[in-house]
């Protein structure tokens, strides 16, 4: 089975840094796009930033300037570096990973790391 682990979130206060990162593992023929989700509790996940197998991203609008995200191919992992951060930014990252394997394409996902960005 493939398996994607978050790590990195954290307790951090307004204005300053942190940086996620999502390594995949498993059964992986060929791993595409991978970007990161982010929901707070009664709020809709929302799409905060994608990255292609080459490289090019897209953000919201919400976090761009702010959030650059990165991928190493070789280590099979999807970075996102968040400054700037502000109280709205809190909540669960969730990484995803687009990839095929044995029985074709599928829609992996992170276990959710929390970030708390407060005073």
């Amino acid at each position: 089975q493939v398996q994607l682990v978050e790590s990195g979130g954290g307790l951090v206060q307004p204005g300053g840094s942190l940086g996620l990162s999502c390594a995949a593992s498993g059964n992986i023929f060929s791993l595409n796009n991978m970007g990161w989700y982010r929901q707070r509790p009664g709020k809709q996940r929302e799409l905060v930033a994608t990255i292609m197998s080459a490289g090019d991203a897209n953000y919201a609008n919400s976090v761009k300037d702010r959030f650059t995200i990165s991928r190493d191919n070789a280590k099979k992992t999807v970075y996102l570096q968040m400054n700037s951060l502000k109280p709205e930014d809190s909540a669960v990252y969730y990484c995803y990973a687009a990839i095929y394997d044995n029985s074709g394409l599928s829609i992996n996902w992170g276990q959710g790391t929390q970030v708390t960005v407060s005073s």
